[in-house]
């Protein structure tokens, strides 16, 4: 599965927006060439909202472990709710103790820094993974697009 069929996929979904940053944007060079998944109705990068989703093309100063500076490395990253994470990983989020390769390609891990809260990572989804990490982006939009209903209803 290549970085354009997930980000196509997320597209397709009811009020996604995908943020793709590019050399000379607005935003830090050092997240020029990722991609940040969104539920964004209004088509408008939420100010106080944490992407659902993300898909890194590179080693990040303090995220390391995936090995992402060689050449066609990458890996999309989710957040999911406690109980899928806690099936694929067979650990708590907040408890996770076993040792794991997090360079390992199409293999659904804990995400290396942010597994404790609830977020999982594949690096090169392929034929294993490709068909769970969409599923996955898809509940993970659902699951931000009902969060943003709940901060909109109006107050009783």
């Amino acid at each position: 599965m290549e970085q354009e069929q997930i980000i196509a996929a997320v597209r397709g979904f009811d009020g996604a927006l995908v943020v793709l940053p590019e050399a000379g944007g607005d935003l830090p060079e050092l997240v020029w060439g990722d991609a940040f998944f969104y539920y964004a109705p209004d088509g408008q990068m939420p100010r106080n909202t944490q992407p659902y989703g993300t898909i890194v093309t590179k080693n990040y100063p303090d995220d390391t472990a995936s090995d992402l500076d060689p050449s066609g490395r990458w890996r999309v990253n989710i957040h999911i709710d406690r109980a899928t994470f806690c099936e694929l990983t067979e650990e708590e989020p907040r408890s996770l103790s076993r040792p794991r390769d997090h360079s390992a390609v199409d293999v659904v891990l804990p995400h290396p820094v942010y597994g404790a809260l609830g977020w999982i990572s594949v690096v090169n989804p392929g034929e294993r993974t490709e068909e769970l990490v969409v599923r996955l982006l898809r509940g993970a939009h659902d699951a931000a697009r009902a969060r943003s209903a709940r901060r909109n209803e109006p107050g009783e």
